[in-house]
């Protein structure tokens, strides 16, 4: 009998650490308590769950240290509930926040239902209906219990504690069901009824502790509730809810623009990278030039690789592959994007290099060395570094995508922090050119003409680093205000494009290039002729 700690924990403050320690508390009780549970012992338990479900402290949750806490309350609750001896076949237990209801049922049982109306916040009541289909119930070999438990601010609180923007939106309904049931009919009212937006089925998977739509499946939804048909697991799914808009809006124009501007691109940095084979005997005379294009080369390369990559995730993730191949392809589509990155890094520093060591030589050897070390081995290291600290801890994917986690462990700053901080590096480099080609006099002599490649060079850099921070910029506003569609889709629009603006701006616009297109066309025409 526990009920004498009741007192005690009813006028203890609902803060951080004493929502921890009842959470705890809850658990213990669930694991070695839970023989013979009669109306007594579920009634002291719901007051106590009660305490810590009250609307009233929910933004509490936020700093509780366990992040998976409200994961463990809910399985702790599912658990002990699911032992409540019925009383003359039937069984209900009411607290403000938390209500169980158990039936006796048995294969000629007509269909069995669970229905529930809960106070949410100040604003009114929410509802909730649990139906057992009576073809589920000819399944059953003897007579049995189903219990059902409604949390109606549950969903709100694992939202707030794990720091995650899926939008839970109705009440969160547990059954305790024979193994034998495994199709279940649940209907959720809305809390937030709002028009043009659908609501997604879900199941929590008690052992990723996530939210999974592969639990359920729309079979209705309208304005105020949304009816669900649920696969029942006794070890994996046995809570359910809505999520409404989770993670991002969904809008036919944004995937028609990501779709369309990821194959523009791929296409524009696959003719970058033949426009570049064609000329680079011509336009690669001199160190500085070829180090230039070799820069530029590898810059596409590292970005058609990442929108390939890209294109390949939301593949795996879209036809629930297995989550080793989401991490994987999660690491090489950082490895790349960093790439990038520091591939532009390396074009700013030969920047440097070009205007400020005039009398200091490296040879391509030793420059295409220090080049694959910056560009390929730092981005190495750090995607390396941080699947290897995130991984361990389930931390290093964004809950419904193939990325790097944000709302956890942030693990999306090993990419943004390097990003951001080599756009601003550039951005100093194309300030240094400005200054020294503002006090270089006309007739430097034999260096006219490496300044000539450095300013070309600058140019390069002085369009692509605004644009790559431009974009960027928009990628942490989509997490920042993860429903805003003018964000996504602006964030699409620069993502899908960087390839073309690669083409464009390092290739086409570029003077030497397009006369070194020139004189192949010329060639090859005189070629025909002479062979005609």
């Amino acid at each position: 009998d526990f009920s004498c700690i009741i007192p005690d924990i009813l006028s203890s403050p609902a803060i951080p650490g004493n929502i921890a320690d009842i959470v705890e508390l809850l658990k213990k009780i669930s694991l070695l308590l839970s023989e013979n549970v009669n109306r007594e012992k579920m009634q002291s338990y719901s007051r106590i769950a009660n305490h810590i479900l009250n609307s009233s402290i929910i933004s509490n949750w936020a700093f509780v240290r366990d992040r998976n806490a409200s994961s463990i309350l809910l399985d702790s609750v599912n658990l002990f509930a699911g032992k409540l001896l019925l009383r003359n076949g039937s069984e209900r237990i009411q607290e403000h926040f938390i209500s169980t209801k158990g039936y006796s049922i048995h294969k000629n049982t007509s269909g069995k239902s669970f229905d529930f109306s809960m106070e949410f916040n100040n604003t009114g009541n929410i509802t909730g209906h649990v139906v057992i289909p009576e073809e589920e119930l000819l399944k059953l070999p003897k007579t049995s219990k189903a219990i059902s438990i409604a949390f109606p601010t549950l969903g709100a609180i694992i939202e707030t504690s794990r720091l995650d923007p899926g939008f839970v939106n109705g009440m969160v309904l547990s059954v305790s069901l024979p193994e034998e049931l495994r199709h279940i009919l649940f209907t959720f009212e809305k809390v937030n009824k709002l028009e043009n937006v659908k609501a997604q089925c879900v199941g929590w998977h008690s052992a990723e502790r996530r939210w999974d739509s592969r639990a359920c499946r729309v079979k209705s939804d309208n304005i105020s509730s949304v009816v669900c048909i649920c696969r029942h697991h006794r070890r994996t799914f046995k809570s359910f809810s809505i999520l409404m808009s989770p993670r991002m809006p969904r809008s036919a124009v944004l995937d028609y623009v990501t779709r369309v501007g990821l194959g523009f691109s791929i296409f524009s940095l696959i003719l970058c990278l033949i426009i570049e084979r064609v000329v680079w005997h011509h336009v690669t005379k001199t160190e500085i030039t070829y180090m230039r294009h070799f820069c530029l080369v590898n810059i596409a390369t590292s970005l058609l690789i990442a929108d390939t990559l890209f294109i390949l995730a939301a593949v795996v993730h879209n036809t629930a592959l297995n989550y080793q191949l989401c991490v994987a392809a999660t690491f090489f589509l950082h490895f790349f994007y960093l790439a990038l990155f520091f591939w532009m890094f390396t074009l700013g520093l030969l920047i440097l290099y070009g205007l400020l060591l005039v009398f200091f030589k490296i040879t391509r050897s030793v420059f295409i060395a220090t080049a694959f070390s910056i560009g390929y081995g730092c981005p190495l290291v750090i995607s390396s570094l941080t699947v290897a600290i995130t991984e361990p801890k389930n931390g290093y994917l964004r809950s419904g995508a193939c990325w790097l986690n944000w709302y956890e462990t942030k693990a999306l700053l090993a990419f943004v922090v390097p990003a951001l901080s080599i756009i601003v590096v550039n951005v100093v480099v194309v300030v240094v050119v400005v200054v020294k080609t503002g006090r270089s006099s006309v007739g430097e002599g034999c260096k006219s003409q490496d300044l000539r490649n450095m300013i070309r060079i600058s140019k390069n850099i002085a369009l692509l680093t605004p644009l790559l921070g431009l974009t960027w910029g928009f990628g942490l506003a989509t997490i920042v205000d993860s429903r805003s569609l003018a964000f996504h889709v602006t964030f699409a629009l620069l993502n899908a494009f960087q390839g073309f603006f690669i083409l464009l701006f390092g290739t086409l616009l570029d003077r030497k290039t397009r006369e070194a297109l020139k004189m192949n066309c010329l060639s090859s025409k005189r070629k025909c002729s002479l062979a005609k």
